[in-house]
């Protein structure tokens, strides 16, 4: 995997080289000779097998789109299940069942809920502000249904 094989160096001048900077400028804003620069990218060219400095570029920027996101949130991650054996009789291969391996700690498990994913900070911007625009409108429905029974209740008990 030819991801793996860039060092943090090349990386860095590959990110530079992303924003169309010479070796020169790259050398400058990195605090680096040019041939030091140069050397970094013909060895990263070398590793992504591409012929020149933009064929290098645009396979490090589809790399990065895949290998500079993060994979996953280790907090909504579940702990890996575990074959345990079952109270059923036979023998047979249904008598093993999963189970979670939280119950099986001394921690208490604690119940998910169903918006845990809701305010996790990848989210882009402007999915926040619609996010943030549903539960308000969620928040004032419920206010004015609340509202509208308490009337209602009023109405039924007076009257």
């Amino acid at each position: 995997m030819c991801w793996a094989r860039l060092t943090d160096k090349q990386r860095a001048c590959l990110d530079l080289l992303l924003e169309h900077q010479t070796s020169k400028q790259i050398a400058r804003r990195l605090d680096i000779s040019k041939q030091a620069v140069d050397l970094r990218l013909t060895t990263a060219r070398d590793i992504l097998g591409a012929a020149n400095r933009a064929e290098a570029a645009l396979r490090y920027a589809r790399l990065k789109q895949i290998y500079d996101r993060i994979p996953c949130d280790a907090i909504i991650l579940p702990e890996e299940p575990r074959l345990v054996p079952s109270d059923f009789p036979n023998g047979e291969l249904a008598a093993m069942a999963l189970q979670h391996s939280a119950s099986h700690t001394e921690q208490p498990v604690a119940v998910g809920s169903p918006f845990k994913g809701l305010w996790r900070h990848d989210h882009p911007g402007r999915n926040r502000v619609w996010i943030m625009a549903t539960m308000l409108v969620v928040l004032i429905l419920l206010i004015l249904t609340g509202l509208t029974i308490g009337e209602t209740l009023t109405r039924l008990i007076s009257g």
